[in-house]
């Protein structure tokens, strides 16, 4: 199935590295303009500069999904650009967790929930009135495997995602009439530079991950991207407040 698209303006968050800049680069190739946000400027940078060297039409806003005046200040720079804002997936997360519940501590719970949660939270808070104001819209909230089950040895992280579903439900349901969707897509184990470099001290811990999908392998960015894509196209135009695992069978069990 082609994918077919009524808006030409995609924001994302994330967008330096990994999944986001997968996404961000897919929504390009399909014509779209995008806003690469990210917190790391030579990153998000690099991805609007490929963007551009493709042809494509791009910018990069530097932000802190954390902090409202500046997610607002983004979102405003964004519609001042490109005058509205069709979709967005809001991808931006961080995973620091490496021990038991009672082994975390309190900074580690502030700094996932901030950026994890209250991130995608001011987001959608401020991306929303666009849409509003648009007539509608698309939205896709980059949650986890670990929102839909338990994931030991990351509990703040897992109810961080959990958290995301819930944020995701819950607009969903408020927005259905107003003709914005939101959705959100739930990773296992990818192929990201984060992945890489949690494992390339012992190469078999890469191998165990893979083991743990049914298919065999670990996931590759490019294929949440085209979840993402999905989610925000015309062909999922009767869909919202769905929670899609692309996960290579992980939560089959």
């Amino acid at each position: 199935m082609s994918m077919t698209f009524s808006g030409q303006v995609a924001l994302v968050t994330g967008a330096a590295a990994g999944i986001g800049r997968a996404t961000a680069l897919a929504f390009a190739a399909q014509g779209l303009k995008v806003v690469a946000v990210d917190l790391d400027r030579d990153g998000g940078e690099g991805t609007a500069q490929s963007i551009r060297q493709a042809g494509g039409e791009a910018l990069f806003l530097r932000c802190d999904v954390t902090r409202e005046g500046e997610v607002q200040q983004m979102v405003g720079k964004a519609v001042e650009a490109f005058g509205r804002i069709d979709y967005a997936f809001n991808n931006a997360g961080i995973e620091i967790e490496k021990g038991r519940l009672a082994e975390g501590s309190e900074a580690e719970f502030d700094a996932i929930m901030g950026v994890n949660v209250k991130g995608v939270w001011l987001c959608m808070k401020h991306q929303l009135p666009v849409m509003l104001a648009q007539g509608g819209g698309a939205i896709v909230n980059t949650a986890s495997v670990a929102g839909l089950g338990a994931a030991p040895k990351m509990s703040i992280y897992a109810a961080s995602k959990h958290a995301v579903i819930g944020l995701t439900k819950s607009a969903a349901i408020e927005y259905a009439k107003k003709h914005i969707r939101v959705n959100a897509v739930c990773p296992a184990v990818i192929d990201t530079d984060m992945f890489r470099r949690a494992h390339e001290a012992d190469p078999r811990k890469a191998a165990f991950a893979a083991t743990l999908h049914p298919v065999g392998r670990i996931g590759k960015v490019e294929e949440i991207a085209s979840a993402v894509l999905y989610l925000c196209s015309d062909g999922a135009a009767f869909t919202t407040g769905h929670s899609l695992a692309v996960d290579g069978g992980v939560t089959a069990f």
